[in-house]
């Protein structure tokens, strides 16, 4: 590989050792001037020395990261806080079969459907960065047969998305035990509008053995 001159004299500052002293020294004056001549986004926020990494500087997208799982955001409310966003490729896939059309008893699916390319039920219009077509394998199918479960019609990225969006929160809810007669109050992931029937753990014990 080629280096330039300034890029080998770069590529020294960054890899040179320095003295305890001279390190000292070097921080100050990177605070110094981060702190005299802080970054400002295209929004106007300021980055001073121990702000986090400004996010317009970020190599990926919001919806290409965990935090679209974890905070799922729409593209219009994610370009409003700043984030950018990742449009999803055209895709021309020749659909033989599409989302409506595909088997809804695993028993009426045959060998042939390996060679068919399956619609997503969704077609794109989602924020799950489906790819809005998928093949089966033959393993898939056998599996699917094994275990008695209806074939998919959504594509890998929205079955996952649709897995990610029952999980519980990464934030604690206080609830009360829901076990009538029961007192007890807790902290649970499960927020109060879930649906799901939430006990203590006393009561959850006595339920379940």
């Amino acid at each position: 590989m080629y280096w330039s001159q300034k890029e080998r004299k770069c590529n020294f500052e960054l890899n040179r050792v320095y003295s305890k002293e001279e390190f000292i020294k070097l921080r100050e004056e990177i605070i110094k001037q981060m702190k005299k001549i802080p970054y400002v986004d295209k929004k106007g926020n300021v980055y001073e020395y121990g702000e986090f990494y400004p996010t317009e500087l970020s190599t990926w997208a919001y919806n290409e990261t965990l935090a679209q799982e974890i905070f799922p955001l729409s593209k219009e409310k994610a370009e409003k806080n700043g984030y950018s966003w990742c449009e999803p490729a055209v895709k021309n896939f020749d659909i033989t079969m599409p989302a409506e059309k595909i088997p809804d008893n695993i028993d009426n699916a045959g060998e042939e459907i390996l060679k068919e390319i399956l619609g997503c039920a969704h077609k794109g219009d989602c924020d799950h960065q489906c790819s809005t077509a998928f093949r089966l394998t033959d393993y898939e199918l056998k599996f699917y047969k094994k275990h008695d479960i209806p074939l998919p019609i959504l594509c890998s990225n929205c079955r996952y998305y649709e897995r990610v969006k029952v999980m519980p929160a990464l934030k604690l809810w206080h609830r009360k035990c829901m076990k009538s007669g029961c007192p007890n109050e807790f902290e649970t992931a499960y927020a109060p509008e879930r649906p799901e029937i939430i006990y203590c753990e006393k009561c959850y014990q006595q339920e379940v053995y």
